[in-house]
């Protein structure tokens, strides 16, 4: 008797919400740009509650910057004070792209997570997650780009390009650095954790920051490491680093460093897309 009460009553129900989810119009399928956005916000408030985050775009910067400054400058070129208007492009240029690498351990802790097995399964463009994270980690870089030149300042830097130099070499940083991080999207879903990933990024960094011309004119190496240092990609986005904030930037220069963008994200971006659509 009581179920058979019930059970026009449940049938309405059943009809109200079927009748409550089908009025009104679809909303239309969100594009490339709104997701990747929304995972860029999802990456700065992940920032919001967790602020120590911070510490490796604001502390880091700033130690690099003092020691390899007060450190070398006496000994390279006479003075800290003239070693740092060689130095501060340079050492912009490794304070980013050194914590770039945190993009592949954070998406490699998400993924033991299995927060992207969710993202995977959501009607929205596939790239959409990895691009989001990459967009808001280029906050992060700003910030620590902003904290070097600000401490360059302050110590004795002074860029000749004036302010458009400068605005126009963080810019191309920026650029770079988010082609750099696919590197890391493509080996945190190789590798099984997050130390793994750290520690094969600082292998991969450490070469390429280091043998270069961040600290010194590559004329003084031997000719093997010379030859290393002149097809570092990392060497020429520091030419144009220097050229951009001297005012004395080529368009030849520039353009090597949009070609080496390109053909990082050309050959990462498909490899990350093929491993992240067949999971782990």
């Amino acid at each position: 008797m009581t179920l058979e009460k019930e059970t026009p009553t449940l049938r309405t129900d059943v009809q109200a919400v079927h009748s409550a989810l089908s009025t009104g119009t679809r909303p239309p399928r969100p594009g490339p740009l709104s997701t990747s956005m929304a995972f860029g916000w999802r990456a700065l408030l992940k920032i919001k509650h967790v602020p120590e985050q911070l510490f490796d775009v604001t502390v880091f910067p700033v130690m690099i910057t003092l020691l390899f400054t007060y450190l070398f400058g006496g000994a390279l070129a006479g003075s800290p004070r003239d070693y740092i208007q060689f130095l501060l492009p340079g050492i912009l240029v490794q304070g980013v792209i050194m914590i770039t690498m945190y993009t592949g351990v954070t998406l490699n802790t998400d993924i033991q997570k299995g927060v992207f097995d969710r993202f995977r399964s959501l009607p929205i463009w596939r790239p959409s997650a990895l691009v989001g994270m990459l967009l808001g980690d280029a906050f992060r870089f700003t910030i620590a780009s902003t904290v070097i030149l600000g401490l360059g300042l302050i110590i004795g830097f002074r860029p000749t390009g004036g302010l458009a130099g400068v605005v126009a070499a963080v810019a191309l940083l920026l650029l770079f650095a988010f082609s750099f991080g696919w590197i890391w999207t493509f080996l945190s879903l190789v590798l099984r954790t997050p130390n793994a990933v750290m520690g094969v990024s600082m292998m991969v960094i450490t070469p390429f920051t280091f043998g270069s011309n961040i600290f010194v004119d590559p004329a003084t190496m031997p000719g093997w490491l010379q030859a290393f240092v002149e097809v570092n990609p990392i060497s020429h986005l520091v030419t144009a680093e220097r050229g951009l904030m001297a005012g004395t930037a080529t368009s030849a220069e520039v353009l090597m460093v949009l070609v080496w963008s390109a053909v990082l994200v050309g050959v990462f971006g498909p490899l990350t897309m093929r491993r992240y659509g067949r999971g782990r």
